[in-house]
């Protein structure tokens, strides 16, 4: 009787009933589509190195556990495109690995436990409406984790409609100039769009939550972010919505931080334009390090903790920005400012001190001293004509948010003044 090793063994169990599909791919010829059969299993790792079609619904799947990439497309003009890829092997190895160019990918699920997709040198590339899910330890370390998309030194590429979850990055680009990114989802990531050396590409329509940073942006000229949405980056004392690090000469236009920790960064970073985004509800709105000549329009800062901050910028334009911490004079009603808005760093150099203080935010006695504060002033963060108004449905909710406000002030003042009122009688009984 023949024993297998304990491996040998749970290997076959695995592999039974699984249908080989790399000798289907080698029986046919150049630009064939094989349509493989609803509700079968194939065993991978496959090798296509001929340009061809595979095509599958979702009750297909291809299942690889070894340790290299469940499909290697070698070759160029080769479609892929709905059926499931599960693979079991680690980190580096990926569900799909491309080195060919002009490749397309689309309306795949993968559930791997190492990387998703994989592109070296892969030019012109189409990655469109997949399902990237993490399949490993919900324990597991970052290093263990490859990412959901990873383009490398592949130009012309785009990337959109995909929902990405749980990986090491949701999309990770380097090298890869003159991509379009837009319309995906991330989710639970570490960093959801990670982009370096990207110039002449484009991020849009976006949408990243619970990612330790929604957008990370690096190394960039001449590249368009805007329309994206990055809610609840605030997992890490790092997190942030959008970071802008080393880029120059971009636009960075309506976009959405809401709920993150720092809603933008930006740091070490010059002559961009950064307009018409919504900055709503972060502990700082916008965080600027070494940041010069930049240009910030038409933005509104709506129930932040602290608006902005500065250090080491200088040269930054600022003007025509919506700051509802702000009661500006309108003289001539042209819905703008006639007194400038300088943004007082008292709050946040004291919290940075004691984070206690925080506790105090916006109470009448910490609006009181901060109105005192006047020191430095020339070099506060200053916008010259600030916006009066915003929309009408923005408004609202800026009304809504000032009431919440008022009356939680109004409370913790009424409750002050029993406390106030209380001690007094006590004292006075206690004289008597």
């Amino acid at each position: 009787m023949l024993v297998l090793p304990l491996q040998a063994a749970r290997a076959a169990e695995t592999n039974r009933d699984l249908v080989p599909l790399q000798p289907i791919i080698d029986s046919v010829s150049s630009g064939a589509v094989i349509k493989l059969q609803a509700g079968t299993t194939y065993a991978g790792p496959i090798v296509i190195d001929k340009p061809l079609t595979l095509i599958g619904d979702a009750s297909v799947t291809i299942i690889n556990h070894q340790e290299k990439a469940a499909i290697s497309i070698q070759a160029d003009d080769v479609k892929l495109s709905g059926f499931t890829v599960e693979h079991h092997g680690g980190q580096p190895a990926a569900a799909v690995h491309i080195t060919g160019s002009n490749n397309e990918v689309n309306g795949l699920t993968i559930r791997t436990k190492g990387a998703g997709l994989l592109l070296r040198d892969a030019d012109s590339a189409l990655l469109g409406h997949n399902t990237i899910e993490w399949a490993g330890k919900s324990t597991a370390s970052s290093t263990q984790k490859g990412n959901g998309i990873d383009l490398f030194n592949s130009d012309h590429s785009r990337i959109e409609g995909n929902q990405i979850q749980g990986v090491l990055d949701g999309i990770y680009l380097e090298n890869s100039r003159k991509a379009l990114v837009q319309d995906n989802r991330l989710l639970r990531t570490r960093y959801g769009i990670h982009c370096m050396y990207i110039n002449g590409s484009s991020v849009m329509n976006n949408t990243g939550e619970e990612n330790m940073t929604g957008g990370m942006i690096m190394g960039v000229k001449n590249t368009l972010v805007s329309g994206n949405i990055f809610r609840k980056q605030s997992t890490n004392v790092h997190s942030q919505g959008i970071l802008l690090y080393d880029v120059h000469q971009s636009k960075i236009t309506s976009n959405t931080v809401e709920g993150n920790r720092v809603g933008m960064n930006i740091a070490e970073s010059s002559s961009n334009e950064i307009r018409d985004n919504d900055i709503t509800r972060n502990f700082v709105g916008i965080q600027m390090v070494l940041a010069e000549g930049n240009t910030f329009t038409q933005n509104r800062f709506i129930s932040n903790v602290i608006d902005a901050s500065a250090m080491d910028s200088k040269s930054n334009k600022m003007k025509g920005n919506y700051w509802d911490s702000f009661q500006g004079l309108d003289v001539n009603q042209d819905g703008m400012s006639d007194l400038p808005y300088a943004i007082n760093p008292f709050y946040e150099q004291l919290i940075s001190r004691n984070a206690a203080y925080q506790l105090f935010f916006q109470s009448p006695g910490m609006v009181f001293l901060s109105d005192l504060h006047s020191e430095g002033k020339s070099s506060w963060t200053t916008d010259e004509t600030p916006q009066i108004r915003i929309g009408e449905q923005q408004a609202g909710a800026t009304k809504t948010d000032r009431q919440s406000r008022s009356g939680l002030v109004g409370l913790l003042g009424m409750l002050l003044l029993g406390l106030s009122a209380g001690t007094m009688i006590y004292m006075g009984v206690g004289r008597k």
